[in-house]
């Protein structure tokens, strides 16, 4: 009777991404955050912040 090892191999791809775009990334998406609630009018921000408290069940009334 003869042993038979058999192998695999598991190739994982991997995604390296700067510190610098990370960094960049994350200020667009402030920029674009802060800016959407500085132009936005103030009932569309209360109804979001609002609608999110009731998704999370966190009371507030």
């Amino acid at each position: 009777m003869q042993n038979v090892q058999s192998s695999t191999t598991h190739q994982t791809a991997s995604f390296a991404v700067s510190n610098t775009q990370q960094i960049l990334v994350a200020l667009g998406i402030g920029v674009a955050l802060v800016l959407f609630i500085g132009f936005a009018p103030m009932e569309l921000v209360h109804n979001a912040a609002h609608d999110a408290r009731h998704a999370f069940a966190f009371p507030c009334h």
